[in-house]
This record gives C-alpha cells, structure tokens and sequence, in this order.
C-alpha cells in the first residue's frame, strides 16, 4: 500500500454508468426478504437478487394488470347474457 495516492484526475460518480431504463434508488427491505432472494437465485445457478427482485414486481404487475382485464371481460359477458 502506497503512503500517497494522487486523486487529482479522479471522478466523482458511480463507476459503472447507469444502464438506459434503469433508475439507482435506495430501498429498505426486510432482511428476511432479502436472503431469500439471494438463496433462490444462488439455487438457480447464480445471477443478481436485484435483478430477480425487479422481475418479481414486474410478473406482481402484470398479473394484476391481467386480472383486471379478465374481470372486465367477465362482467361485460355477464351483461350480455342477462
């Protein structure tokens, strides 16, 4: 280990720029929830539990987005029929 490091060309900022679509925010999660993301993707051969949590809420909205499309289908069939 160097007595001195020079920083004078350094920059400030993350190191790996942000991917496009992709926003950093700070979350607080249970730590419970955490470990088991971690272990399900550790099970699945490895990969980031950030990613498989943002694929989680992704398949919650869309199945919630699907859910409302079919009761509206539904109701509108059963006003067609009464």
């Amino acid at each position: 280990m160097k007595d001195e490091y020079d920083f004078s060309r350094g920059k400030r900022g993350a190191i790996e720029p942000l991917p496009a679509g992709k926003t950093r925010i700070t979350i607080r999660l249970d730590n419970d929830i955490i470990e088991w993301f971690r272990s399900w993707v550790e099970e699945a051969g490895g990969g980031n539990y950030q990613t498989a949590i943002n694929q989680a809420l992704r398949d919650y909205i869309e199945r919630q987005s699907l859910e409302e499309l079919l009761r509206r289908i539904v109701r509108e069939e059963l006003r067609n029929v009464a």
